[in-house]
């Protein structure tokens, strides 16, 4: 993956992180999207490791092996650790705990020069495997790591953890992202030009694209058209983590949100996700990066 020469970014107002070093034999980047790898990736997290609570040991597992994929795929991989607090997954009565985000940035990577975030929550309710919410959108994100995005800013990719509500409201919902913003010194957010989440992106047969305000998500329903892929646009779409940025004055988009069968239960299994909605993703999101 090719970025513009800058310095090694200093952590940004956070505790000490731990850091995973990139990979030295990392192969090159792939030239298309590869919706079978973004497929595996969700028969490993929502097969293999199951429901991922923000603040529990299968949430770790997942958090380690994505940011080994991370790695393996060239990025400078560091963690941002944060408390949760007690509450209810979804109907299940949790305790408090720490989670971590995932944040992957390209070699030499500058945060105070414009960049774009593409975020994906890796967690999910205390019941659900959440292949669809969030496995998909994992799935995605770990896949365009791998891909050749030719970009028109660098990238920074970020898995959050505890997105999903322990309560009622904007303050008990999404608290990874609300962190990772707060954390960001004030030249990094400047830089900001961009953030997409990516969350239940693999159903359907048009992409939901969405917008936190009162204005269209204008920007995905272009790029949507660039790439041959169908849309269906939103606004005041708030409910996933880019609304962490915009609450906060950032630029931030999200896609997907198709309604199905399954949603925070059980039965979100690696069975319903749909390759060929996964490819539309990638190839949405590789428009919007290249705008």
């Amino acid at each position: 993956m090719t970025a513009p020469p800058a310095s090694r970014p200093a952590a940004a107002s956070a505790p000490p992180a731990t850091t995973t070093p990139p990979n030295p034999s990392t192969p090159p980047p792939a030239r298309t999207f590869d919706a079978a790898v973004a497929v595996a990736a969700v028969a490993h997290l929502a097969g293999r490791i199951g429901p991922r609570l923000a603040t529990g040991p299968a949430f770790r597992r997942a958090a380690d092996w994505a940011a080994g994929e991370l790695s393996a795929a060239g990025y400078d991989v560091r963690r941002e650790r944060f408390d949760v607090p007690a509450g209810d997954s979804w109907g299940v009565p949790v305790a408090a705990g720490r989670s971590q985000n995932v944040v992957a940035e390209p070699p030499g990577f500058d945060p105070a020069r414009p960049h774009l975030v593409l975020g994906a929550h890796l967690d999910t309710v205390a019941v659900s495997p959440g292949a669809e919410d969030n496995a998909s959108g994992v799935g995605v994100l770990l896949t365009l790591a791998r891909t050749d995005l030719r970009s028109r800013l660098p990238v920074v990719l970020v898995l959050f953890g505890a997105e999903e509500p322990r309560g009622p409201g904007d303050d008990d919902h999404h608290y990874g992202s609300r962190q990772h913003v707060t954390r960001l010194t004030a030249p990094a957010r400047r830089a900001v030009r961009g953030m997409l989440a990516l969350d239940r992106v693999g159903v359907g047969e048009a992409v939901p694209v969405g917008s936190a305000t009162d204005e269209p998500p204008t920007a995905l329903v272009r790029a949507g058209r660039r790439a041959g892929v169908p849309t269906a646009a939103e606004s005041r779409q708030r409910s996933s983590d880019h609304w962490s940025f915009v609450r906060a004055g950032l630029p931030g988009l999200r896609v997907g949100s198709t309604p199905y069968a399954g949603y925070h239960d059980a039965r979100d299994l690696p069975g319903l996700i749909e390759a060929d909605q996964l490819d539309r993703v990638g190839r949405l999101v590789l428009a919007w990066l290249r705008d």
